[in-house]
């Protein structure tokens, strides 16, 4: 296929109604017994662990294992949640608290809730004069850390389109979203891009010069040129697009599509886009080996996840998963993979080198992102429900006996 050139400018449109959809899902949330206080929290619930040798950071990832949960809650509800590689963890809390929050790596304290209100003329919108809100779904950091970009599910206020939801039942009356740049030492929105309708992951090229986002209802990714600031090229795919990944050439992609159970190789560069693989049910995030040689595919409809050759896209080996796998999390040297259960409410870590199961850690509600955090070796763990847990990962195996 080729690609599609949108540069349809933020739709004037109908007044904003509310979500139906973020009113359902709310509501379970809400009853499911969300912790919405105002201030963070850190709890300790195994004492015990935290007497345990967590500090040797040399040990290979696949020998030790995760312990000593902390949780954090407050008015989150997080969709998300991201490191940098400076010390910083960002959450993303979508329609339901209109907030990034950002927290400090080391001492697990809120630094910053970032409102996801803008005013568009501020950004060269002029047309969209007036407080404009956000719904931050997922983030990227540049690799000095000092950026974040956020992806938004949908604005709304002046010259807003028809609501957004998941099931895209608005059509093409869906107003046009954004991607906020983030200024992290700031704590302050200081860039908007225009993206397509309902933008959800969002990848980075690993020179950091280019952008990839997945719009889930036009049924294609933007490609951001991030020192111009602007999107360049829309490349079609099929229906759902959600996770991806940027090979080090820094023109190559893969991208699922969700609801089409099909993986895409795409060139950035060219716009051409082809399906590679035809994968189990709902292939929903993709991630990159630190080396680049190997892509794993989380099945959110099939329990399973896949290790591919990341060249040719081939399936080399299977695992079982919790139920609906969704986000995962690689260590830096490449050895242990994190992947969160949402219906199991549960985190499993497999070793690389045999794709075993090697541990499973109960969570909190929904579990949806997770994160390696690589200045504390922690994993941070979205709960959709209202918290974030965090786990050390530098206890050895035989210490958790």
């Amino acid at each position: 296929m080729q690609a599609r050139h949108r540069r349809k400018p933020l739709r004037p449109g109908r007044p904003h109604e509310q979500f139906t959809v973020a009113i359902a899902i709310m509501a379970v949330i809400m009853s499911g017994g969300m912790l919405s206080g105002l201030l963070t929290s850190v709890v300790v619930p195994d004492p015990t662990s935290a007497a345990r040798s967590t500090t040797r950071s040399g040990d290979p990832s696949n020998t030790t294992r995760m312990d000593n949960r902390r949780r954090i809650t407050g008015d989150i509800t997080p969709k998300s949640v991201v490191a940098s590689p400076t010390g910083t963890v960002i959450a993303n809390n979508m329609m339901y608290s209109h907030s990034s929050t950002l927290y400090d790596a080391e001492t697990l304290e809120l630094i910053e809730t970032v409102p996801d209100a803008v005013d568009l003329a501020e950004y060269g919108f002029d047309d969209r004069a007036g407080t404009t809100t956000g719904a931050p779904v997922e983030a990227v950091f540049t690799p000095d850390g000092r950026y974040a970009y956020v992806s938004q599910y949908s604005l709304h206020g002046p010259g807003a389109g028809a609501p957004a939801t998941d099931d895209c039942r608005n059509g093409d009356a869906i107003g046009d979203s954004a991607v906020f740049r983030l200024d992290v030492e700031r704590g302050q929105w200081d860039q908007v891009i225009e993206v397509g309708t309902v933008p959800k992951f969002i990848s980075l090229s690993p020179d950091g010069s280019l952008a990839l986002v997945s719009n889930w209802c036009d049924e294609s990714v933007s490609v951001l040129d991030l020192a111009a600031g602007e999107e360049i090229r829309e490349i079609p795919v099929d229906s759902a697009p959600r996770g991806s990944v940027i090979l080090p050439d820094n023109r190559t992609a893969y991208v699922t599509a969700m609801y089409a159970d099909e993986l895409f190789r795409i060139d950035l560069v060219t716009g051409e886009s082809e399906m590679v693989l035809e994968t189990g049910r709902k292939p929903r995030h993709l991630l990159l080996s630190p080396d680049a040689s190997r892509m794993y595919l989380t099945e959110s409809g099939s329990d399973h996840l896949v290790e591919l050759d990341a060249d040719t896209a081939e399936v080399l080996r299977v695992a079982g998963t919790g139920r609906e796998p969704r986000t995962m999390a690689i260590s830096p040297d490449g050895l242990a993979l994190y992947v969160v259960n949402y219906y199991a409410n549960t985190v499993s870590k497999f070793d690389t080198e045999t794709m075993e199961e090697i541990q499973v850690v109960e969570v909190g509600q929904n579990p949806i992102g997770i994160t390696y955090e690589p200045t504390q070796r922690r994993i941070w763990v979205a709960n959709y429900a209202g918290s974030i847990d965090v786990f050390d990962d530098t206890t050895r195996a035989e210490e958790m006996m």
